[in-house]
């Protein structure tokens, strides 16, 4: 469902933000039909400010039996908590609180930039075993009875943070229509509510750089994050209002272990690494 056409009065600051979507008044405006659960399309206003966002009430959670402790809305709020403590925002301003259908997740509605407004594409298909310069391959697709195609997303610096936050919070579904490019040349992740389980359960299109080394600015982000984490700080005290004791742990191990190997991880083999469908 596209945003209406209307231009904000000023850009508002993160905390502004964060205030307009905690506090505002949410309207409903309509539904998401392509979401698996409950996803509806708001504008939230406080003030003389409002913005359009997405709200995902509880109410409308499909239970999960490999997650049966919190809810979606709950991770969604913790992988932008995670996402902003990194330093890199790759998550758009989340919240939890109150709405016209009982707690959920609002989040800050993102407009995409258009294919042909954007410099390259973040996900091809290709002829061949290679994936070309500029490149990383995923795997091979099936596009036509009997006729496959190698997958690849780009080399980008955007995806490589992204593949080091899902790594951290341990993403169990990061699809290709969870990636938006937005004006700037910024790129937003959404869709988090499949994260933080303390059981491996990593399934991304982002495996391009499996193997290998984590650049000296994720290395940087993860001993933040690191410290961010422990016991008693800011970060992990809100966390622990978001998800289980040891879930936390998983995370505080999870980075340390990123940190001890040095490298981005790989697929374990044990189930699908790729969620489907892709995009």
């Amino acid at each position: 469902m596209p945003a209406p056409e209307r231009i904000p009065s000023r850009s508002l600051t993160a905390a502004e933000q964060l205030t307009l979507l905690t506090k505002g008044e949410l309207t409903v405006l309509g539904r998401i039909r392509e979401a698996s659960n409950a996803v509806l399309y708001c504008t939230v206003a406080y003030g003389d400010e409002s913005v359009e966002c997405v709200y995902k009430p509880v109410a409308g959670e499909r239970p999960l039996w490999d997650f049966p402790d919190g809810t979606l809305a709950q991770r969604e709020v913790a992988a932008y908590e995670v996402s902003l403590a990194t330093g890199w925002d790759l998550v758009p301003p989340t919240v939890l609180r109150d709405g016209p259908h009982g707690e959920g997740m609002v989040q800050l509605w993102i407009d995409p930039v258009e294919p042909a407004e954007q410099e390259a594409g973040l996900l091809a298909l290709v002829e061949g075993e290679e994936p070309g310069e500029g490149w990383k391959a995923i795997g091979f697709a099936e596009v036509d009875e009997g006729r496959t195609a190698l997958l690849v997303h780009a080399d980008d610096e955007r995806l490589r943070r992204l593949a080091v936050l899902d790594a951290v919070i341990n993403n169990g579904d990061r699809k290709g229509g969870h990636l938006l490019p937005a004006p700037g040349g910024r790129l937003y992740g959404i869709d988090h509510g499949v994260t933080f389980n303390a059981a491996d359960k990593l399934r991304t299109l982002l495996w391009g750089w499996a193997g290998e080394p984590l650049t000296a600015e994720a290395v940087g982000a993860l001993k933040g994050l690191a410290e961010a984490l422990r016991p008693g700080e800011p970060l992990a005290v809100r966390l622990g209002g978001l998800i289980t004791s040891v879930e936390l742990d998983a995370v505080r191990s999870r980075v340390a272990a990123l940190l001890a190997a040095g490298v981005h991880p790989s697929p374990s083999g044990e189930w699908p690494a790729i969620p489907w469908p892709p995009v």
